[in-house]
Parts: C-alpha cells; structure tokens; sequence
C-alpha cells in the first residue's frame, strides 16, 4: 500500500482523492497540502487527510511515500524534481512540463534518484483505447493512416478573469493544457511520435485570457497524418477517429470520464462496393483515474519506472513547443 499525499485540492485534486479513498489496496491518500486550507478542511476530515503547512512538509515527512500533485502546470517540474531529491515517488496531472527541456528534466530527475514518475494521461486506461491498441497489434485496422481528434468544452467562461487558467504562460496553445495534451497522448500511443506539426491559434471569443481556438496539421514518424482541433468557447465535446487500411474506428461523446464505446467499421475486400456499418462494442465501467493512480503506485511499490526521459510524456511537451513555434512562425516545425 502506496501511501500518498495530495498537493492541491482543487476540483481534480479532489476528484483523484474519491477516486481510491477506500476502495483500492495499491494506494491511499493519508495527507494533503493545498494553498487554500480554509476551504477544503472539511474534505480532508471526510476523507482521513491529515492537513500539511505545505509541499516541503510532504517531501520530509517519514509516513508519505509518494506525492501525488494537482497543481498549476508551471509549477510541475520543479515539484517533481524536488520530489525525487527526496526520495519520493510522484504522480503530476498533465503536461509533465509546459516544454521539452522541463519534462525531460523531470524525467530525468527521478531516473537518476530511483523513484518513480507517472502522469495523469488517464485516457491510457479506457478499456476501449487499450482494445483499439490490440487492433493495431494484431493487423484488424491495417496500417494507421491518419487520425483526427478534437476536445472542446466551454472552460473559458467558467474561470474569473485573473485565474491562472486563463494565463498564457500557464495555458500556451488555448485549450492544449487542458484537454488537446490527452488527445496527443493517445495518438502517440496509437501511432508513435510525431515529427512535424503546422499550427495555427487565436482568441476570438473573449477579449482577456489565453487563446481559445487552436488546429494543427501533424505528421508521424510513421508516415502517418493527422488533424487535432481544441476549442474551449464551446459546448463540450470531444472524438477520436483512427483510419486504418483495413478498418477504421471512433470513439467520442459530451463526458469524457465515463467509460467509452467503441464503433468499428471494417473493409470487406470482397464487397467493396458495399457501404459497411460500424458495430458498436462496449466495456464494463471502469474508473480510468482510479486505475492510473493504482498502474502508478504498483509500479512505484515495485520501484519500476513509468514515465522515462524521452518517453512519450517528455515528447507530449517536446510537441506543445513546436506548437507555439508554429503559431509564431505561421509554417510548419519539426519537433524536437
């Protein structure tokens, strides 16, 4: 048993603690450290926290073995680094790093110190993904060929101006972040890494905060293309479509924290000529936030790594800068 601390209270602060409180045998929150106690006393006392006078109190204190942080994006590799000088294993929600240099030095922190890195890419844990995954492994899609993903959602109206949410340095690229680094991660681990992207990225909706309609062309290392739209002065929606040359599949809706469907549509090579109709497959309710925390603290029980220097979560951030570099640059760039 993994026992852990929250570092930030917030909504998903909050959502990650429900998530295993009780119900899992891998991992328990035992303490939080938060910048506001005042208003999340009462959570903590429903939920067994012990109330911490902040992050240092977490890295020394004997009775903690991970840090498990929900807090603002700039903050996170510092935390993370400061974690592994401590010898604490540590989960960060999303990006690892707001660019390449910052998540592969947090990476790289933990390798060196022995403990254990994850981060909160919990699409990874859809049972519909993973079985997605298993189509490309065993030839059911053919080679990938282009993959099309949006995740949009109203999040600029819901924060007071002055929130750190509508601070471009803390949001470069509108809604990446927030919700378009989740469709990323499972391209790449759909497709691999990418290789260029050409991006383009604008406030139209509001006149303060960060940007909140952004698009991008990508290139894959593999040959394949694909399209990712982000807007977050909209309803709420997101989808990912994989084309393969045998098969093509989707999975999207309005809520993306429940567990998915999965729609297929295979080419028959005998009836081309035949429109087919994608079948609809679905999973038993699963809890993807539960299951990443549980992933990560069985591997840091076992001292295995999860998020490795150059790996996939490093290049996430390696893609968000060739972003902004795009969008400045009005061309394509080539990702580091």
């Amino acid at each position: 048993m993994i026992r852990a601390a929250i570092v930030g209270l917030g909504t998903w602060g909050q959502n990650l603690v429900r998530s295993v409180q009780g119900c899992s045998s891998a991992i328990r929150f035992v303490a939080a450290a938060t910048r506001t106690p005042d208003k999340s006393r009462d959570f903590a006392q429903t939920h067994g926290l012990r109330m911490l006078p902040g992050y240092d109190a977490a890295l020394a204190d004997p009775e903690i073995d991970a840090v498990v942080l929900a807090t603002p994006h700039s903050m996170h590799t510092d935390q993370i680094v400061a974690a592994a000088q401590a010898g604490k294993h540590v989960f960060s929600e999303k990006p690892l790093g707001l660019d390449a240099a910052s998540a592969q030095r947090a990476a790289q922190a933990c390798a060196d110190h022995g403990v254990t890195l994850g981060v909160g890419y919990n699409w990874r844990f859809q049972p519909a993904l993973q079985a997605v995954r298993r189509m490309i492994d065993d030839g059911t899609l053919g080679r990938v060929l282009h993959l099309e993903g949006n995740f949009c959602g109203p999040s600029a109206y819901r924060f007071p101006k002055g929130h750190w949410r509508h601070d471009p340095a803390e949001g470069p690229g509108g809604g990446m972040t927030g919700r378009g680094v989740h469709v990323i991660d499972a391209m790449l681990y759909l497709a691999g890494h990418i290789e260029q992207v050409t991006a383009q990225s604008f406030r139209l909706a509001q006149d303060f905060g960060m940007d909140d309609t952004t698009s991008m062309l990508l290139r894959f290392r593999s040959g394949a293309t694909g399209y990712l739209g982000t807007v977050i002065a909209t309803p709420e929606t997101w989808r990912l479509q994989v084309f393969g040359s045998r098969a093509w599949i989707e999975v999207g809706d309005v809520e993306h924290l429940h567990t998915w469907d999965l729609k297929v549509c295979t080419l028959d090579p005998q009836q081309l000529a035949v429109k087919q109709r994608p079948v609809v497959h679905t999973f038993d309710q699963t809890s993807t936030e539960r299951a990443e925390l549980e992933h990560f603290a069985q591997h840091a029980a076992a001292r295995q790594p999860v998020v490795v220097p150059g790996g996939d979560a490093v290049h996430n951030a390696a893609l968000l800068e060739a972003i902004l570099a795009s969008v400045a640059r009005d061309g394509p760039v080539r990702v580091a």
